[in-house]
């Protein structure tokens, strides 16, 4: 495993990075800067490798400006409606970093903080143990919390991520991945043919403000049915008001567990046709955000000069549902003292017509 300086965070903290790679060549660089996936390397069906995550070759553009480019979310991956939520009685007021509301954190959220990693190797493969202690009031969340999160990179080209936390004083918490991916590879045109398919049935619509109306909608006969292979183009301009009010897809997806809550199931299944190559995502948890990089415009400039472009890439987000602290018919997002928080989501890179 090579680690090398990658520069020092705002408060000066060093920041290094850290390169995996397994028997197949398969390659993920991980920085312990917001857990952020800097490069993974996934070969083609006639063996070609390439980086099919988007981002930044300096910690300068990540400081700069960065759509969570690869990053680790906390505590509250998505939305919170208007920074507000009661938990026993007690009103929290958190930041509103995305309009009214609260997104991802808070303006200093996970995936800017610096967090201690420890690698390793084990028999599954080599990896990372990255941790964060969440002080008490931080970004406005009750209680001190304490994060640990393993990516480990297998010899089955899988990238597995673990989260686990505790806690001192109840607390919401939803942590999640936020890498952005082209499985053409970074900065080769749009992600509007990628073919997905996703185990889900329901989905959750938005109001304008991107915060759930409370209902889980059945996906028949709607833009959000990728229950078969579909173009992730296929519909996505089709006159909707759920795509009018995501501005394409960003929405959460209720996950079929097949009556298993908790249990590792099938989320997703991705193929790129030119390349041939795949990405089927496992996940314990019970939604999966999807996201069409609707707010890409050209603006921003990543590796190797790339311009990401309108759709130049997608996040499949595994998590809680969105606003679950003011929705209490979603799942539950509240850990308590005493409580584990434990959750586990694997990303498998294979090839179709090899």
């Amino acid at each position: 495993m090579e680690r090398i300086p990658f520069g020092a965070a705002p408060g000066g903290q060093p920041v290094e990075v850290y390169t995996l790679t397994n028997k197949r060549g398969v390659e993920a660089r991980v920085t312990n800067y917001g857990g952020i996936i800097l490069s993974l390397r996934v070969p083609d069906r006639d063996g070609r490798f390439d980086d099919v995550v988007l981002g930044y070759d300096s910690l300068a553009g990540y400081l700069a400006e960065s759509p969570y480019f690869g990053a680790l979310i906390g505590r509250y991956g998505n939305r919170i409606a208007r920074g507000r939520f009661t938990l026993d009685g007690k009103q929290y007021t958190l930041a509103t970093n995305n309009g009214v509301n609260h997104l991802h954190g808070g303006l200093k959220g996970f995936d800017k903080v610096v967090w201690t990693a420890e690698p390793f190797e084990n028999e599954q493969g080599m990896g990372l143990v990255l941790t964060y202690v969440s002080p008490d009031g931080e970004e406005g969340y009750p209680g001190t919390l304490t994060a640990r999160v393993t990516y480990t990179l297998t010899g089955d080209d899988e990238l597995v991520f673990d989260y686990h936390a505790t806690t001192d004083k109840a607390t919401p918490v939803n942590l999640t991945q936020h890498s952005y991916f082209n499985l053409a590879g970074d900065g080769k045109g749009d992600i509007l043919g990628h073919v997905v398919t996703f185990n889900a049935d329901r989905f959750v619509p938005i109001d304008p403000t991107s915060i759930p109306l409370g209902e889980l909608r059945d996906v028949t006969g709607t833009p959000f049915d990728f229950r078969r292979p579909t173009a992730i183009g296929a519909r996505i301009r089709q006159d909707d008001e759920q795509l009018r009010n995501g501005l394409g897809y960003d929405h959460s997806l209720v996950l079929d567990k097949g009556g298993k809550a908790g249990a590792l199931t099938l989320a997703a299944h991705v193929l790129e046709p030119t390349t041939g190559r795949v990405m089927e995502i496992h996940t314990t948890e019970p939604g999966m955000q999807f996201y069409s990089g609707n707010f890409l415009d050209g603006s921003l400039k990543g590796k190797k000069g790339a311009v990401y472009h309108h759709r130049y890439g997608f996040a499949m987000e595994t998590q809680h549902l969105p606003d679950s602290p003011n929705q209490p018919g979603f799942p539950s997002t509240i850990l308590r003292p005493g409580e584990y928080y434990r959750s586990r989501s694997v990303y498998r890179f294979s090839v179709s017509g090899a």
